[in-house]
């Protein structure tokens, strides 16, 4: 939830030119400190859901919520950065910008969402229109075409296909040193791809309900996200045909950081397609007539 609501953010400063790609680490710093700031709201909404879904060990579920994702990130980062300084390149981040990151992360993200956390878990969970069944039934035996694997698939491509031409600029601009200025353009793509997230998991999920599986939470984060399969894909095709890259800390240093986009991306299209489909359930369901 934080990583949508940083970019959304980053997007809309950037599609009017409050933050230029020509200012060099500009959008970088921008999307650090938003991303810091950014994990109140992170904590709060997923303590509040983490309560809704009847979950009891929330000082755990928070400690998870703001730091596995970054101390991922980070220690990639910190560890790519290392191989950089051995090869003795410019490129390579300071020792006092990695000391102020870890500044950041365990002097401000780390309390915004612990303390975001503890106010959502305190608040009334959300409410749903009927209440479950406290003995679960048994699924029945399911469609060929309900395989989950096959739907993550096949769930990708529509979204993948939405954006893959703004993944050659934007691979372009981080791999080619060169800009990328059509923000509004990519700010409609983003769009675009909210709305095929949403739309794909939802039809997927409602086959999967009408086939009498009512274990959709997992599944729709999984469908919403397997767009990243193609993304990754597309990060191996692009290495191949535009980069000619021979030395292996360079290729490593590609991959490693595909990876963590890949994964940003995942979570980023995961998250949207879980909320999509929680808010259609509640839709329908609060729409049956209970004698």
């Amino acid at each position: 939830y934080s990583t949508f609501r940083r970019l959304s953010m980053i997007l809309v400063l950037a599609m009017f030119g409050m933050l230029s790609p020509a200012s060099r680490g500009a959008l970088m710093s921008a999307s650090i400190v938003l991303y810091a700031f950014m994990g109140i709201f992170s904590g709060f909404f997923s303590g509040r859901l983490y309560k809704t879904l009847k979950g009891t060990q929330w000082k755990r579920a928070a400690c998870l919520t703001g730091s596995l994702y970054p101390a991922i990130v980070l220690g990639f980062s910190f560890f790519m950065n290392f191989l950089i300084w051995g090869k003795k390149s410019s490129g390579a981040v300071p020792f006092t910008t990695m000391i102020a990151l870890l500044c950041i992360f365990f002097g401000i993200c780390l309390p915004f969402v612990m303390g975001g956390f503890y106010f959502g878990f305190r608040k009334q969970p959300y409410d749903h229109p009927v209440r479950t069944n406290q003995i679960p039934r048994q699924v029945p035996e399911q469609i060929w075409y309900l395989n989950p694997f096959l739907g993550i698939v096949v769930s990708g491509i529509l979204p993948f296909g939405a954006v893959f031409i703004e993944l050659f600029f934007i691979f372009s601009a981080i791999w080619e040193n060169q800009f990328y200025y059509l923000f509004g353009i990519l700010f409609l793509v983003f769009v675009i791809l909210l709305i095929c997230c949403s739309e794909i998991t939802i039809v997927l999920i409602y086959f999967q309900l009408c086939g009498e599986n009512y274990h959709w939470w997992w599944r729709s984060f999984f469908l919403s996200g397997g767009c990243s399969i193609y993304v990754f894909l597309y990060s191996i095709f692009y290495f191949k045909t535009k980069l000619e890259i021979t030395e292996f800390i360079p290729a490593l240093l590609y991959f490693t950081y595909s990876s963590l986009m890949v994964a940003t991306f995942w979570l980023l299209t995961g998250t949207i397609g879980f909320f999509a489909t929680y808010y259609f359930i509640c839709l329908i369901y609060g729409a049956v007539k209970i004698d």
